[in-house]
This record gives C-alpha cells, sequence and structure tokens, in this order.
C-alpha cells in the first residue's frame, strides 16, 4: 500500500459511510480487486454499513429494476414488488427503516465501466434517495479506463447530472515505489530481492513497461499484474541461463 493505494481506500470508506458517489479507476491488474476486499473487510469489521453487491456477470445488462431487486435481496428477506413502481418505493421504505436504526448501505459495482448510460442515469435516482438531509444510499463503482471516457461530460453532456456528483480517483502505476513494492512481495515469499534481482533490471523493468503515446508523450503500465507477469518471465529466463540474478538484460529479452 502506497500514498495512493491509501488514498483511494480511504476515498472509498468516505463514500461507503458518508453515501457519496465515487468511482474508481484502473488499469487491468492495477490492484482494484485487492482494494475493494480491503474495503468490504474494513466495513463488515465495523458491522455499521452494509455492502450491497449486484451479482448480475453482465453488467451491461444491469436495469433499475435488477438494481431495485438486488438491493431488498441483500438488505431484507422481502420479496421484490411486481412493478418498478413498486419496488422503488420497497427500496426507498426499506433502506430509510434501517438508516433510522443506524445502519448505512453501499452500493458496490464492479465492472462498472460496462454499465450503460441509462443504468448509470438511474444510479443518481437511487443516490437521490433521502430522509430529510440523509442519503439512504452510497455509491461505489469500480472500473477500467472505459469507465473514465463515461464520466466525460464533453462525450456524454446527457449523463451530466451523474457527472456533477461524482467524485473520480485513479489508481496510479507503481512508478518509484516499484523497489518497496517488490521487497515486500519478497520478504511475505520468506525471499530477498536483492539476492533476485540487480538495481539495473528494476530499471529495466520500469523501461520496458513505457511506451510513447503519439501526443501525450510516455506512459507507464507499470501496474502491479504487468510487473509480475514480466518479473515471472525474467525469473525463468534466469534460471535458464543458470544466472544467479535477474539483470537488465535478461529482462530486456523477455
Amino acid at each position: 500500500m502506497n500514498a495512493d493505494n491509501r488514498y483511494v481506500l480511504a476515498a472509498m470508506r468516505d463514500a461507503a459511510r458518508h453515501q457519496g458517489i465515487l468511482s474508481v479507476i484502473g488499469d487491468s491488474g492495477a490492484g482494484k480487486s485487492i482494494l475493494r476486499r480491503m474495503l468490504i473487510e474494513d466495513l463488515n469489521k465495523e458491522g455499521d454499513t452494509s455492502v450491497i453487491v449486484p451479482c448480475i456477470f453482465d453488467k451491461t445488462r444491469i436495469t433499475a429494476a435488477g438494481l431495485c431487486e438486488a438491493i431488498i435481496a441483500d438488505i431484507s428477506s422481502e420479496n421484490p414488488k411486481r412493478s418498478l413502481e413498486a419496488k422503488a418505493r420497497q427500496v426507498e421504505r426499506l433502506l430509510r427503516m434501517a438508516t433510522q436504526g443506524g445502519q448505512r448501505h453501499v452500493l458496490l459495482i464492479e465492472e462498472a465501466h460496462d454499465l450503460t448510460i441509462p443504468t448509470l442515469k438511474y444510479l443518481k435516482r437511487f443516490w437521490e434517495m433521502e430522509d430529510g438531509f440523509t442519503k439512504l444510499l452510497g455509491i461505489v463503482l469500480i472500473g477500467q479506463n472505459e469507465l473514465k471516457e463515461k464520466l466525460n461530460e464533453r462525450r456524454h453532456y446527457d449523463l451530466r447530472e451523474f457527472i456533477r456528483r461524482c467524485m473520480v480517483v485513479e489508481l496510479s502505476p507503481l512508478g518509484k515505489d516499484i523497489k518497496p513494492y517488490l521487497s515486500h512481495k519478497f520478504k511475505r515469499a520468506g525471499g530477498d530481492l536483492t539476492r533476485v534481482m540487480d538495481k539495473s533490471a528494476i530499471d529495466a523493468i520500469l523501461k520496458r513497461l513505457t511506451r510513447e503515446v503519439r501526443g501525450i508523450g510516455s506512459e507507464s503500465l507499470a501496474y502491479p499484474l504487468a510487473v509480475h507477469n514480466l518479473l515471472i518471465r525474467a525469473m525463468n529466463a534466469a534460471a535458464d541461463l543458470g544466472e544467479t540474478k535477474v539483470t537488465a538484460e535478461i529482462v530486456k529479452e523477455v
């Protein structure tokens, strides 16, 4: 957990406990799922914030009715009403009763980059449910970089009501934190980074995972999963060559 990770986790906790709207955006393998697990574990230990997680695999098929059914199933033993109007009233009643009893709720959706624009619009309606000045539901969306494009007001002006109320945080690549990160990973496995890699190899990994993007400049892809995959290949190559350490030359060749 570097400073960026701690900030993102704190933002997730704040949105969950104080009924905000937050989007967590990161590339594949950036650590989104780990932060989600940490958030759920923390909230479960505290006990006063319930996490609602829609289980539909195809997020493009999530509807307002489906969200209502997920909320009802996770916070009560009632059967959902038949019409959407009745379901919405049922959701608001259940959330209000729970909130008055001291229980908070947060709707957490992974793979949120697959959500449709109409569904994102509906989410604002869910967030607007309240008891006086108290919001009844927090919303945390977790998705890949495509979600950032959907939250671009210039591209989706019709979504502005949601976008202007949604805080966005992004998971950054490891960058200068790659050495302490790898030291931690090796230590957890009972190893020592300095016995496996030399400094040139760490610098070479960062360089290999940097690409040039026209009009932008250099872009780092040194997210945990990408670092792991490259390092595994380099360690296997070093073993095949009979080398005692991974060097920059080996990293460049894999």
